[in-house]
């Protein structure tokens, strides 16, 4: 049973425990059980919140013993990416300098779940501070993807993607600065959504680069997506970039997904050199299905995509420098060196070196020197100028299409330790999701395939205006169900079992 129970979507889950067919505690117990056996090898999970799952999952139960209403996911577990804060339970942001620290409040998404009556399960591996893509730079050793365990299951969000392909929990929440939920769900087979920013608070999120991060929900299907979305999106008053506007129906667009007459525009600076055969392959499969659904395909270019790249690894490191300078040994976290003999700015010195890795360290330097006097207008508002330049492209874009679509990686999933040593190599895994954190768009990465060359999952992003997102889910909901109706079954389905 606990077999079969790991196998159904959220939405099957909830539904059976809300008619009395399933109890949250056995849905949850079925799900740590499942972590159990397999994390060892995955390394999905920093902490496993073992007796407060099921606590929350008893408490669903007896609401439901009482006749209480129901919310659309109560009940089901979910695994929360290590940057949320979350009472009395660890949070690291996957960094050695917060080992062992238990925040004393909730992060808006944390407490909107709870609210809901998701039950989270635990909290997910990452790379540092969210700086990667490929969660090899986390502090406690890199997540492997379950299609292939030697291979990456993306970044900064792996641990989210993989506690899903591995069917450790149905859902799971992930952070996106340049793709880091897009990413991981490209080369694990599901689905992650970046809302537009401002759509999910960033209450309570550690902060990366704070004019890019934004949280947002992973899942198996698309409805799933959905679903977790309308829990966790909407204004929230503690976060100053908040959009004080109601949240798209995005539930409505999965359930009654289909593209007759949609214009979708395939942006031809998405491909080209750096292409896996295989990922443009499926990519292309998937603009024809969209013909055969009725949705009309209209070739564009966007110059200054070409751009993004660059664009971004100057303001975002720029604006880590200014995040991590919080970290300073003198109010929370790690403290290295404080024997009496140090003075305050050494045992900071000494903090931050033993307790950042070596990618946090790439970037403070490099956001620090763009930053620098003599060389901000250079580098940093030289970016921003950038940024501007593609925020005009996506507009003139949407003029003429209501989405776009590309690729969500140029490759599948690489072997760990393949990139260590490149740090360019490893920045292009991110070439297609950048440009919508820089324009703070929609977008989302369903599967669509696997590449024929290595059987590795291929993603399809989609791409919708600023606070259009339903749109995401309208088509990501028609092209899921014409691959399923083709081939029988989800993709995931033919993930390999652990």
């Amino acid at each position: 049973m606990a077999g079969e129970l790991i196998k159904l979507t959220a939405a099957e889950l909830a539904a059976g425990i809300a008619r009395g067919e399933l109890t949250a505690v056995e849905v949850t117990e079925a799900h740590l059980a499942r972590i159990e056996a397999v994390d060892e090898k995955v390394n999905a999970f920093l902490h496993v919140d073992r007796e407060g799952a099921l606590a929350q999952a008893r408490e669903v139960d007896a609401k439901r013993g009482r006749g209480e209403k129901l919310g659309p996911l109560a009940g089901v577990p979910l695994a929360l990416k290590d940057l949320f804060t979350t009472e009395g339970v660890p949070t690291t942001a996957g960094s050695k300098i917060l080992q062992g620290w238990v925040p004393p409040y909730d992060a808006t998404v944390t407490k909107r779940l709870k609210d809901a009556d998701v039950v989270i399960i635990g909290k997910t591996n990452m790379d540092e501070f969210a700086m990667g893509s490929s969660t090899e730079n986390s502090a406690y050793g890199p997540t492997g993807n379950p299609w292939d365990l030697t291979r990456i299951p993306g970044g900064s969000g792996g641990g989210s993607a993989a506690s899903l392909a591995a069917y450790e929990a149905p859902l799971a929440i992930g952070t996106d600065t340049g793709g880091s939920i897009r990413q991981p769900a490209a080369v694990t087979g599901t689905v992650g959504v970046k809302p537009t920013y401002g759509g999910v608070s960033r209450y309570g999120m550690v902060a990366f680069s704070s004019s890019l991060d934004q949280g947002g929900p992973c899942a198996r299907t698309v409805l799933d997506a959905a679903l977790l979305h309308s829990v966790i999106a909407g204004h929230d008053e503690k976060d100053s970039t908040s959009i004080a506007q109601p949240v798209p129906d995005v539930v409505e667009a999965a359930r009654n997904g289909e593209v007759e007459g949609l214009r979708v525009g395939v942006v031809k600076e998405f491909r080209g050199e750096g292409y896996q055969a295989g990922v443009m392959q499926r990519f292309d499969e998937s603009v024809a299905l969209l013909r055969e659904l009725g949705a009309e395909v209209v070739e564009l270019s966007c110059p200054s995509f070409t751009k993004a790249l660059a664009a971004y690894y100057l303001i975002a490191p720029s604006e880590c420098s200014s995040n991590l300078a919080r970290f300073d040994a003198m109010r929370y976290g790690m403290r290295t060196g404080d024997d009496g003999t140090h003075s305050a700015e050494e045992v900071t010195a000494l903090t931050r070196e033993a307790g950042f890795g070596d990618e946090v360290k790439r970037r403070v330097m490099l956001g620090t020197y763009a930053l620098s006097s003599g060389y901000y207008d250079a580098y940093y508002g030289s970016a921003q100028k950038v940024r501007t330049l593609i925020t005009r492209d996506f507009e003139k874009a949407f003029e003429q299409v209501d989405v776009v679509v590309s690729p969500t990686t140029p490759t599948t999933a690489f072997p760990i330790g393949e990139r260590a040593d490149d740090p360019m190599a490893m920045y292009l895994a991110d070439l297609c999701t950048i440009p919508s954190n820089l324009a703070g768009n929609s977008a989302m990465s369903i599967p669509c395939g696997l590449a024929p060359e290595d059987g590795l999952p291929v993603g399809l992003q989609i791409i919708a205006p600023a606070m259009a997102d339903d749109r995401l889910y309208r088509v990501g909901a028609a092209v899921e169900a014409a691959y399923q109706a083709r081939w029988g079954h989800p993709l995931l389905e033919e993930a390999p079992s652990l």
